[in-house]
């Protein structure tokens, strides 16, 4: 490219959207591999313990391949074809990313601080450990009795601390998940072919890394993709010149957004002319998970998609504006609103407690009748067969939005 193409801010959305898998409703129906194919798209699948509704890690996935066994999921994590570590936030990431992050953890300790001091003051437990795992195998932190404290690290058990330490040092790994409760296992029983011999020098693993955001990202700039997999900004920007010096990536400008330049991948050049020329047409509705990497960087968010957005269950119940569980709609390529949802998962019923929508965006009949279909088929997909909602804004909503979950 010898100009360097101009996006509008509409066309940027229709990139990100169409790199991140949510551009269009899927018109399949998902089979096991789907969910495999999603997650190398995305490069993270985040977890988190909040379950108010759907875990993070499946709400993610429905959102782009609709109903699906969450079974598939564990599935995949046992056959070795996907791995769990720390990326944007704790993930569940594909398998063939491996090499990169055990280069970041022989490069450098990653993960939280705290842990990182106290494995390193308290080497003897981690000795510990790691011998009773490799004599009686895979343990979780409960099968630890021991109840003295780490002290100052979060109160945690001196057997978890150890634990967490040679998860994020890279000794042990994830091998399933058990009621949500990590299991963890010795490095070499998880992957017993891998040699650290095959990890690439962590400048190598940095720009592929940085490759993978902007390929999923559809188009970035050097704070989004720093944030991607949380790479520091200084380290992004050299992968960045590095990686356009070789032609992987490409710059593009984004009107109405300071931070250029942008970037598109080399395989995302074909989505960028139908961006220029007005062919990615947005057909998608969903509900989002907090942690969707759509909304998970909140400054993006505000940036590229003018969605000011914060989950508010850690914010003192006073303080709330939306609620404490906020869920994102996506609606046609733009984030039109969100809603307070809980599961009543023994009743049968999702609670839409609140449903909110952004300023400027019309309560059409059309508007009702998609998210009525997409908030129906999200709570069929979790077994719960009915759909009440308590208040909407602005008001005259909720009495189109009730008229279509009854057809």
């Amino acid at each position: 490219m010898s100009e360097i193409p101009v996006l509008s801010k509409i066309q940027a959305q229709q990139l990100m959207l169409a790199g991140l898998g949510l551009l269009k409703t899927s018109r399949k129906k998902a089979v096991k591999q789907d969910l495999l194919t999603t997650v190398r798209q995305i490069h993270n699948l985040q977890l988190d313990t909040i379950s108010v509704v759907a875990r993070a890690h499946l709400h993610i996935l429905w959102s782009r391949l609709g109903k699906y066994d969450p079974a598939w999921l564990e599935e995949l994590h046992a056959e070795g074809r996907l791995f769990e570590y720390f990326s944007h936030g704790v993930s569940l990431l594909p398998i063939k990313d491996y090499p990169l992050f055990r280069s970041l953890m022989m490069q450098k300790y990653v993960g939280w601080s705290n842990i990182r001091d106290w494995g390193e003051q308290n080497a003897d437990v981690l000795e510990t450990i790691l011998e009773h795992i490799h004599q009686n195998g895979e343990a979780r932190s409960a099968d630890f009795e021991n109840k003295q404290s780490g002290g100052k690290w979060w109160n945690w058990k001196i057997e978890k601390l150890a634990l967490e330490h040679l998860y994020y040092r890279g000794d042990l790994m994830i091998s399933r998940r058990e009621k949500f409760q990590r299991v963890y296992d010795l490095r070499e029983r998880v992957l017993p072919a891998w040699d650290d011999s095959q990890a690439p020098a962590y400048e190598n693993a940095v720009k592929e890394l940085i490759l993978n955001a902007v390929k999923a990202l559809g188009v970035a700039n050097l704070s989004w993709a720093a944030n991607y997999f949380y790479i520091k900004k200084t380290e992004t920007a050299q992968a960045l010149k590095a990686l356009q010096d070789e032609g992987l990536i490409h710059p593009v400008k984004v009107e109405g957004l300071k931070d250029n330049p942008f970037y598109v991948h080399t395989d995302n050049l074909a989505l960028l002319n139908e961006a220029l020329n007005g062919k990615l047409r947005p057909t998608h509705t969903s509900i989002l998970s907090p942690f969707d990497p759509l909304v998970s960087d909140r400054a993006r968010t505000r940036e590229l998609f003018d969605f000011d957005y914060n989950i508010e269950c850690y914010t003192p119940a006073p303080k709330r504006k939306f609620g404490y569980f906020v869920l994102p709609i996506l609606h046609k390529g733009r984030l039109v609103g969100r809603m307070d949802a809980k599961a009543w998962r023994n009743e049968g019923y999702l609670h839409v407690i609140k449903l909110f929508l952004e300023p400027g965006v019309k309560p059409t009949t059309a508007l009702a009748k998609n998210l009525a279909k997409t908030i129906k088929t999200y709570a069929a997909w979790q077994g719960l067969d009915i759909v009440k909602i308590d208040w909407t804004e602005p008001e005259n909503f909720i009495n189109l939005l009730q008229s279509e979950l009854e057809n």
